[in-house]
């Protein structure tokens, strides 16, 4: 199979809200693909979907060729949630090392592991000390010490700074040269330039599925930004219901 996830006519509904509008994407094997939209468009739903961890309403998602949240997947895809996901009275080396045991690995890659997310110098830390910028790098070290197929990063650069950020979005790429499959959300558009492929939401609706350049040269500008405004209007309906 050349994709990693498939999702099709994806339905998520919360209580009376619709959250997902009838999904249908791909991201293919061995690529850092964006999920980037606004705060509120509906990713981390898409996300959870994705993992496995979300009720949905209609639809399919297969991950790696299996269900999404099968049982044979479950050391084969890493999640990063918004939420710091380590122990606060563990240090950044203990909270590595604890997660790669679970996954098989031993210690020296546990400290690769936060020594690629620039956590070196912090390793002995409490995490409870951490700044928030930190302790999110704490939890992707611990995501990635396991090695997964398919990594899923919930807004993995929030609070870092613009040398950190490049840093981690090389080290993305590196993953994925490897054969890693990564898929990144973002609401900040200045990162799609950074990926493989984009996969562009809006208000629970997928508006685009490609690579940054087909997305410009779709919206006929070379800024994402503006080719994503552009996409937005074009995507709203007019006085008779339909999409311009």
């Amino acid at each position: 199979m050349d994709d990693a996830i498939a999702v099709r006519g994806l339905v998520v509904d919360r209580g009376r809200r619709r959250v997902l509008h009838g999904i249908d994407a791909t991201v293919p094997r061995g690529s850092v693909t964006g999920l980037l939209g606004p705060s509120g468009s509906g990713k981390t739903t898409l996300m959870r979907a994705i993992v496995g961890v979300q009720v949905i309403s209609a639809g399919t998602v297969t991950v790696l060729g299996a269900a999404a949240g099968s049982p044979p997947l479950r050391h084969r895809v890493g999640y990063l949630t918004q939420a710091p996901s380590v122990y606060a009275d563990l240090t950044v080396r203990e909270n590595a090392r604890y997660f790669a045991a679970l996954h098989g690995r031993d210690r020296s890659e546990a400290d690769r592991a936060v020594a690629d997310v620039g956590l070196a110098s912090a390793a002995g830390q409490l995490v409870g000390t951490l700044s928030g910028g930190q302790r999110s790098r704490a939890s992707l070290a611990c995501a990635l010490v396991g090695k997964p197929e398919l990594i899923v990063l919930d807004e993995p650069t929030v609070g870092q700074d613009p040398v950190l950020r490049a840093d981690l979005w090389a080290r993305f790429h590196a993953l994925a040269a490897t054969g890693t499959t990564l898929l990144v959300s973002s609401h900040v558009m200045d990162e799609a330039a950074r990926c493989d492929r984009l996969l562009l939401i809006r208000e629970g609706r997928l508006i685009a599925d490609d690579t940054p350049a087909a997305v410009r040269a779709a919206a006929g500008v070379d800024d994402l930004d503006e080719a994503f405004l552009r996409l937005i209007r074009a995507s709203q309906p007019d006085q008779s219901g339909q999409a311009r």
